[in-house]
């Protein structure tokens, strides 16, 4: 038998053994917070959806600022650090409003993306209406050389539209899309080349694993194999060179021609050596896909044992992860709901692929979707800027998009509900 079929054959067992333990738990359980979720989710999503009709542009975040002694504070340093900061302290009368972005922004697919999960999750079909609309915009990016993003930007948004109402077009978009990213690929180096800006050589960055789900998905609908080896290459390359021994992770390596490391950094975490949050979500996310998508139990290893470090660093007692595992904890230190969201999503497909351990995995983003959809986090109806959660953080160190919403955290918490139902409903995913 295939090893690639047995893997997923074994996998769709252990689900299906795994769907009905959990189904006895959750059945009697009172899942009001999902509908209440799912309606505050669609309501905010519409509204933005008609504010934004016409304009070509996307919702990224709303204006926020911050105080630049307390960002120090965080980072444990003095607070010249922030003299080259990437963004300046907006006006006060700026604070709160909507932050739109253009299509070539590296968020610009998380929109689109979230649309079609709302009409999947409600059935509502003015949403897949917006969802087609907001998809359509994207077009011009299959060509997009300019970034690595282009995974996020088109595997959210038309990878999503081909799972709900596929054609041609949609795949086609897909497929040169994949093209687009393989090119930035070195066979030298065994990575794909994350920015082209700043002082590295060939960056890499731990965000990246996230752009591969969009070349697994071009092998099958392509049958080239090629976009799949370069995924896998790059995944193997990340594993050696980015990750502590403690399985935590950098957020930049750096590579010399030759393929050696340059440098090691962590650009939007507290320091070089600390654990940005949102980067050791896109680790255990990044991994556990690869394993679906290769059943090379190397690939599940790294999703466990990164998953694990989490579950132990994550000191945030409603595990809604501070900015930084190593940030200076006080009642101010900004939280990340986009790495929670992110975390979600990944523990609960990791959870079907090890059922000896996996209810840990399924209970730990159960309780993090709960917080998530608390008053704490869930904004009201027609509130925070159109967006769903709260309290997010982009780059802190940069001064960008602190304790604010961000689209992509809206759009792993619809994943991670998406998941956490297909689980919790015992339906077949």
């Amino acid at each position: 038998m295939n090893r690639h079929f047995e893997t997923k054959l074994n996998s769709c067992a252990a689900l299906l053994l795994f769907s009905a333990a959990i189904f006895s738990s959750c059945a009697n359980d009172d899942e009001a917070w999902v509908s209440r979720a799912l309606d505050t989710a669609a309501y905010q999503l519409d509204m933005t959806a008609g504010e934004l009709d016409g304009t070509g542009m996307m919702p990224r975040t709303a204006v926020t600022g911050y105080d630049v002694d307390f960002l120090a504070s965080q980072l444990e340093k003095d607070k010249s650090a922030f003299v080259d900061s990437l963004v300046s302290n907006p006006p006060a009368e700026n604070l709160g409003r909507l932050k739109p972005c253009g299509i070539i922004d590296w968020t610009s697919g998380f929109f689109p993306g979230s649309l079609w999960y709302a009409y999947e999750l409600t059935g509502k079909e003015n949403l897949k209406e917006e969802a087609v609309k907001y998809t359509n915009l994207l077009y011009p990016i299959r060509k997009f050389e300019g970034s690595h993003d282009i995974g996020f930007m088109i595997g959210c948004s038309y990878g999503n539209a081909w799972r709900l109402s596929p054609d041609d077009t949609v795949k086609n978009v897909i497929v040169e899309t994949a093209n687009t990213l393989s090119s930035r690929f070195d066979d030298g180096i065994g990575c794909i080349r994350s920015w082209d800006f700043g002082p590295w050589n060939y960056p890499v960055i731990i965000d990246n694993m996230m752009n591969l789900d969009l070349l697994f998905m071009a092998s099958r609908l392509s049958g080239d194999p090629g976009y799949k080896q370069i995924a896998v290459r790059h995944a193997l390359t990340t594993m050696q060179n980015h990750f502590r021994p403690d399985f935590t992770s950098w957020h930049v390596v750096s590579y010399l021609d030759d393929g050696s490391v340059e440098k090691r950094q962590t650009h939007q975490g507290k320091n070089d050596d600390s654990a940005w949050s949102r980067g050791q979500a896109w680790g255990v996310y990044g991994y556990t896909s690869c394993f679906r998508e290769t059943g090379d139990s190397l690939f599940l290893k790294q999703a466990v044992n990164i998953a694990d470090m989490i579950m132990e660093r994550n000191a945030a007692p409603d595990l809604i992860p501070y900015w930084d595992f190593d940030a200076p904890v006080t009642d101010d230190t900004p939280r990340d709901a986009s790495a929670a969201a992110v975390m979600a999503s990944a523990f609960i497909e990791l959870s079907t692929f090890v059922p000896e351990d996996g209810e840990k995995y399924f209970v730990y983003a159960k309780n993090i979707l709960k917080t998530l959809s608390s008053d704490a986090y869930l904004a009201e109806k027609g509130t925070n800027a159109g967006f769903i959660l709260k309290h997010s953080t982009g780059s802190l160190p940069h001064g960008s998009e602190i304790d604010a919403p961000l689209n992509y955290a809206d759009y792993y918490y619809l994943e991670a509900m998406k998941r956490y139902l297909d689980i919790s409903r015992g339906s077949d995913r």
